[in-house]
């Protein structure tokens, strides 16, 4: 049963502005590993946790908590820790991204069985 879907949509080119006027935010949304990666994956990421924040009705999810991987695929997928792990518990969480034309969106959804 799918509990909630949610949708981000990012301006790259705007991201990387904040990023550049407020430096040490890249270090609070991102995981050191995130962070190495280029400015449309940073802001596809972004939008990814902003969408999980949404499929889960809650605003109050640790950034670090949930960080975006690729498996050898290609695939992104979520790694979660600590309060984000608990509320997911289990639960299978699916995750789109994409950038292109200056914008990044991602869509997530999450499905309990």
């Amino acid at each position: 049963m799918i509990e909630g879907v949610g949708i981000d949509v990012v301006d790259v080119e705007r991201f990387g502005q904040s990023l550049e006027r407020t430096p040490e935010l890249r270090n609070r949304l991102f995981t050191a590993a995130e962070a190495a990666l280029p400015l449309s994956s940073l802001a596809a990421r972004f939008a990814a946790k902003e969408a999980l924040a949404k499929a889960l009705n809650n605003k109050l999810l640790a950034w670090h908590d949930a960080e975006i991987i690729n498996l050898e695929s290609g695939k992104p997928e979520f790694l979660f820790r600590g309060d984000t792990a608990e509320l997911i518990d289990g639960a299978k969480v699916h995750v789109s991204l994409s950038h292109d034309a200056g914008i990044a969106s991602a869509v997530v959804i999450v499905e309990r069985q």
